[in-house]
């Protein structure tokens, strides 16, 4: 033992040390627990609702040939940045 560490200082460490490993086992045996339970049930997530595959429909606007002209003037402005 180091002449220049106390005895408490090593009990603490000794104590975060055990402790965390406690911790890692606990996260460890929660995840085998969680993966076998959805395992078993067949569905995930219940929770969370059915996810669709594909994006929402797609809106398109017509515009008048003024806001088009409009527009454009926009993006030729913003071009020159």
């Amino acid at each position: 033992m180091p002449e220049h560490v106390s005895i408490l200082h090593l009990m603490v460490v000794a104590g975060l040390v055990l402790t965390t490993a406690a911790w890692v086992i606990f996260l460890r045996i929660l995840h085998r627990a969680r993966r076998e339970a959805v395992q078993r049930s067949g569905h995930p997530l219940h929770a969370l609702a059915h996810q669709r595959l594909d994006g929402p429909h797609r809106e398109a606007v017509e515009l008048t040939p003024a806001e088009q002209d409009a527009f454009a003037g926009l993006v030729r402005r913003l071009g020159d940045r």
